[in-house]
């Protein structure tokens, strides 16, 4: 058996796009950690955490892995989408159904991929435990 002790995601400036990530998920960058890092972690209350490395090469193809979201605070997916975007994220594939099920594909400012799906509450409502 193994534990997961991070999830790392490649950046081009981690500093700057964990910084992003933070103010998404209301995680907190770690101590210590200042612009100009090669490594700066968010930190999670038990592990994994996200540590964010920089590498001399840019994104260029689909990410392998992708974080999958869900609002909180009361905020439904199609309301998370919208806080995101005002953070900087992009739409990249919209696959929200009429019937209300689905997720939005978005990119955070270095162009990684993340799913937002729908709230806890909206699952339930419909009684769907997926996206």
């Amino acid at each position: 058996m193994i534990e997961i002790h991070a999830v790392t995601v490649d950046a081009a400036d981690p500093y700057e796009i964990a910084s992003w990530w933070s103010k998404a998920t209301g995680l907190p960058l770690g101590e210590g950690d200042k612009p100009g890092d090669d490594e700066v972690m968010l930190r999670t209350e038990q592990d994994p955490f996200l540590l964010f490395v920089r590498v001399p090469e840019g994104k260029t193809v689909k990410n392998r892995v992708h974080f999958d979201v869900n609002g909180t605070a009361g905020r439904t997916r199609n309301q998370e989408v919208e806080r995101l975007i005002g953070l900087g994220a992009t739409v990249f594939d919209d696959q929200r159904q009429p019937d209300g099920t689905g997720w939005v594909i978005m990119r955070d400012p270095e162009g990684n991929e993340f799913c937002v799906c729908r709230s806890q509450a909206e699952r339930e409502a419909q009684a769907d435990p997926t996206h």
